[in-house]
């Protein structure tokens, strides 16, 4: 475990969420979605052959367009950066903040441009040259760097890549950037549109792409299946995060942990995660393992990254194993976005004080109220995050 005192330092709210995927582009839409035991799952063509993504629905994708096409210098943008602005507009309204605010804008991705990407790379094998703005639209930086322009934010603009957890590093940067003093408002997230050709294929590669035909194509957090599950996702999920107590907040973040695991394997973690085991002991900050009521799983649909987390849990948990669940058995892996969408529907199970159930798994509902959720995710390389909030 790192040697690391985490403790908060400032107290800090969540005053605003905002997300689009295939769960709804509102948090009364996407309450409502996890209200229903079914998935958000259709099957796209891919390279000749039928595959299960969770895409966004027609509405929502004129609602893109809409967007692409309000403005001439949106024309060529990656529908990751316009995912990303949709979001972040409705976030920063939601929290009351305005151009006159001054607020840092931290906003990362798993893969980036990947549908501008494939195309430009396609122009040059065809070609051998490239339009004039494939290099500056395909960069990951360019999410976060349009965001900041729309948004008109003077504040810190800043853009990463950690896998599967960017979504959660980038509140870690935004905690840190408020307890270091240097700023106090900060607007984090995640957001990715994976849902092309070349990246599908990738994921195939490595044979954890779900080829179920069953009610359930994704089996996340199902500990006794045989085989991969994993269905990729497409949207983007922000949060706007405030020093203090703040009297409209949904959330307050309770602690945050991290650690990277000593990787045998370029894509796998140990059989009881140890990155796992020490990001969320960092996050308990503190607090006894009892007091914590739910987890929000990672939880891709693979059958040993879903094992080796819930080992983990049990690890650090013993038998006090909190609530276990998870969404991408509904809304698929939507990569750097992914643990944004986790730390949403922990909220909402917060504000609704109702747990959530994964349909084909047998988990006896507590009777006790949510106090408090944690909530993590994991890419490949092993950057495990693990954030805990309370209402």
């Amino acid at each position: 475990m790192p040697e690391l005192d985490s403790v908060l330092k400032k107290p800090i709210s969540i005053t605003a969420l905002s997300s689009i995927s295939s769960l709804g582009s509102s948090t009364s839409e996407v309450w409502d979605s996890y209200q229903k035991m079914t998935h958000g799952f259709t099957p796209k063509n891919v390279n000749g052959k039928s595959v299960w993504v969770s895409g966004l629905t027609k509405n929502q994708k004129r609602e893109i367009d809409g967007l692409r096409n309000s403005d001439t210098k949106y024309h060529e943008l990656d529908d990751s950066v316009l995912f990303a602005v949709k979001t972040a507009r409705q976030a920063i309204g939601e929290a009351g903040w305005n151009e006159k605010t001054n607020f840092g804008v931290n906003i990362g991705s798993s893969r980036g441009a990947t549908s501008l990407f494939e195309n430009y790379h396609q122009e040059f094998l065809k070609k051998g040259n490239v339009s004039t703005l494939a290099s500056p639209t395909t960069t990951l930086g360019n999410i976060s760097s349009w965001v900041a322009h729309d948004l008109k934010s003077n504040g810190p603009t800043i853009s990463h890549s950690i896998t599967c957890s960017t979504a959660l590093h980038a509140l870690l940067n935004g905690v840190a950037w408020i307890q270091s003093g240097m700023s106090n408002r900060f607007l984090v997230g995640g957001s990715e549109a994976p849902l092309t050709p070349f990246t599908i294929a990738q994921i195939q590669a490595l044979k954890i792409y779900s080829r179920l035909e069953a009610p359930y194509p994704c089996l996340a957090l199902d500990l006794e299946k045989k085989t991969n599950s994993m269905v990729l996702g497409e949207g983007s999920s922000m949060a706007c995060l405030e020093e203090g107590l703040q009297t409209n907040r949904l959330a307050k973040i309770e602690g945050v942990g991290y650690a990277t695991e000593p990787l045998t394997h370029n894509v796998s973690i140990s059989t009881d995660a140890q990155c796992f085991q020490d990001s969320m002991e960092m996050a308990l900050n503190g607090i006894s393992p009892e007091e914590v009521d739910v987890i929000v799983l990672h939880a891709p649909g693979t059958v040993k990254g879903d094992l080796s987390e819930y080992n983990a849990i049990r690890k650090v948990f013993c038998n006090k194993t909190p609530f276990l669940t998870t969404n991408k058995w509904k809304v698929g892996h939507t990569f750097g976005a992914s643990g944004m969408l986790s730390v949403e529907m922990a909220i909402l199970m917060l504000q609704h004080q109702e747990y959530l159930q994964v349909p084909f798994t047998q988990q006896e509902t507590p009777s006790k109220s949510i106090e408090k959720i944690m909530v993590n995710a994991v890419g490949f390389g092993g950057n495990a995050v693990s954030v805990l909030l309370s209402k």
